[in-house]
């Protein structure tokens, strides 16, 4: 005979988080280069968080394939003015003008999804993966540059820490 268990459902009560912001990353390695950037930076990542940044709630590891492997993590933040302050500063700041200047046999992504309304995406150097797969892509400049005018294409983004014209 088959024990039975009686399934105990629970869900979050996010009333005191209005304005929470829910953002997935990864980055696919794509050659064993890639793989010394992902170490190191993993470091770096456990480092930063283990800073406690203000507004940042969770931080969850996450692992998408071993084959290729493709790792991550999943954040959760208090509100996007928090997540934004936190990624215009160090480390962060070197982190994307490192990757920009060279992937160093990477790809990277997030997806970005805000309780108020609204979810945004960039992919850099991924094959189809996510929004990506059913959604048309553009190029990411002008308006569609910064997660923030993503989000609300008639808002005003912070200066951004690596400057599209920098990148052309």
């Amino acid at each position: 005979m088959t024990e039975r268990h009686k399934v105990t459902r629970l869900t979050a009560d996010l009333a005191n988080h209005p304005d929470l912001v829910v953002i997935y990353l990864g980055m696919r390695i794509r050659s064993p280069r890639g793989l010394l950037r992902m170490m190191r930076l993993g470091r770096q990542i456990s480092a930063a968080v283990a800073a406690a940044p203000d507004g940042l709630l969770l931080h969850e590891n996450l692992y998408f394939s071993f084959v290729p492997l493709h790792i991550g993590m999943r954040q959760y933040w208090r509100d996007l003015d928090a997540l934004e302050k936190w990624s215009r500063q160090l480390p962060h700041q070197d982190w994307w003008k490192e990757f920009l200047r060279d992937t160093g046999g990477t790809g990277f992504w997030h997806e970005t999804y805000c309780r108020r309304g609204g979810f945004e995406a960039i992919y850099d150097d991924m094959d189809p993966i996510g929004m990506m797969r059913f959604a048309p892509t553009v190029r990411a400049h002008g308006p569609m540059f910064s997660a923030r005018t993503r989000l609300d294409p008639g808002s005003t983004a912070p200066e951004a820490p690596v400057l599209e014209r920098d990148l052309t």
